[in-house]
């Protein structure tokens, strides 16, 4: 017995119950949104299909990767957006080129085919959170707008399962961005406090320099950093061979030239001649007597020691051990523990105006979680390079409290006075911008 031969309803009717279970049958947004636009071909013989979300195009028919600034999105975002203007996007209809522009109507000549019918997908709330663009040649019956209608009720449930939230388009409206605004704007003219991060060091206050009392090579350093010395204390001694050699050599320069002055002035009361050469002998026996002092001065001198109490500051003996070193150059510094202030180094592209007495809050790199308050002291008007190679003006602060070891660093935060929070945001990108546009 042969099985009867379905009839075309019974046809269309299948294909509609499989398109509603290919449906249901997705599991990601991004395969609902592929079946949305390309399975209903065979039944509704669709040139192409623009999937709209929120007012943008999300899937295009026979498209895998989506070009957002590509002329047939523009054109259906376009037409949308003019069809909510014209608040005719509730129902599922034929789209009539009269409810467009002018310029839209041109873009759908050359962009999309003559029949258009909307469907619109709602929420649950009946709102309207996107629809199907659906294009084709020939016009649509009423029986294939029940069907669109019907699957439209199929598509909003699905997206919603997949996508339960509102996009934030929809869910912030234009009234409601709006105010936003505002309450951005009001805001950024709220005054804050400006503040700048720069680096910093512990530094002695009021300290004694040590510096190289001769032209010479240091021998050795008898003192470690940070050591504690008394007033007296020997630090370091340079290299005497030949500062002894010449306190010998002027010392028996000297006692020769004693020893003529002392034979002339015997031969005197009888030798005219020696007689007149006595003032000269005086005058190079003081000459050489100079001469024995000052080597002497500079032996002495090879021996540095300390001229108060307090701690030896520098950063390693091994660097100067073996180093010439000329007159003045700066070795050390002897300073009082108990005694120290903050040395900044701001950057020229960070400074804001700062007067004295400022705020300061120093935050040591072996200590970030405690806070040291300082007072801002001075501030130097010409900026300086660095050791790191970048210009930076010279700040000094005085600490409130005990201060911390000397030698430490770490990062300041300066406080400045207050200033709309627009400025204290933009302030380096307008200082870049004025740089680059000369304005």
């Amino acid at each position: 017995m042969n099985a009867p031969v379905a009839g075309a309803a019974e046809q269309v009717f299948a294909r509609f119950l499989d398109l509603e279970r290919q449906t249901r049958a997705a599991r990601t947004v991004e395969q609902l949104a592929y079946s949305l636009v390309n399975d209903s071909q065979a039944l509704f013989g669709f040139r192409h299909v623009a999937l709209v979300i929120a007012g943008k195009v999300r899937a295009v028919t026979g498209v895998s990767a989506l070009d957002p600034n590509a002329p047939f999105v523009a054109f259906v975002e376009q037409a949308v957006a003019q069809l909510f203007k014209l608040e005719w996007v509730q129902q599922a209809r034929v789209v009539a080129a009269e409810q467009l522009s002018v310029p839209v109507r041109a873009d759908w000549q050359s962009l999309s085919a003559a029949q258009v019918f909307w469907l619109p997908l709602i929420d649950r709330q009946g709102a309207v959170f996107g629809g199907l663009w659906l294009a084709r040649d020939t016009l649509w019956n009423p029986s294939e707008q029940v069907l669109l209608a019907q699957l439209g009720d199929t598509y909003s449930h699905a997206w919603l399962a997949l996508q339960p939230r509102k996009p934030w388009r929809l869910r912030w409206n234009r009234k409601r961005r709006l105010a936003l605004l505002a309450v951005v704007l009001l805001g950024l003219l709220i005054p804050v406090r400006q503040s700048v991060l720069a680096p910093a060091e512990v530094v002695p206050l009021g300290g004694r320099v040590v510096a190289a009392p001769l032209d010479g090579v240091i021998a050795e350093f008898l003192v470690k950093p940070n050591q504690t010395v008394k007033t007296g204390d020997l630090l370091l001694r340079f290299e005497n061979t030949t500062l002894n050699a010449q306190a010998d050599v002027a010392a028996r320069a000297l006692g020769v030239a004693e020893a003529e002055l002392k034979a002339n002035s015997q031969r005197a009361f009888a030798d005219a001649e020696s007689s007149s050469k006595i003032d000269l002998l005086a005058a190079r026996v003081e000459q050489k007597r100079a001469e024995r002092d000052y080597a002497r001065e500079l032996l002495k001198r090879s021996e540095v020691r300390a001229e108060r109490d307090g701690i030896a500051v520098f950063a390693d003996a091994e660097r100067w051990t073996g180093k010439p070193v000329q007159t003045g150059e700066r070795l050390m510094e002897i300073a009082d523990p108990s005694q120290a202030e903050l040395r900044i180094e701001l950057a020229v592209g960070d400074a804001i105006a700062l007067e004295p007495g400022a705020q300061v809050a120093l935050f040591l790199d072996s200590d970030p979680l405690q806070r040291h308050l300082a007072s801002l002291e001075r501030a130097a008007y010409e900026a300086q390079p660095t050791p790191g190679g970048q210009l930076a003006y010279r700040l000094d602060a005085r600490f409130r409290d005990a201060p911390p070891r000397i030698g430490l660093r770490g990062t300041a935060k300066l406080f400045g006075e207050r200033a709309p929070l627009a400025l204290y945001l933009l302030r380096r990108p307008l200082a870049g911008l004025r740089q680059s546009v000369g304005l």
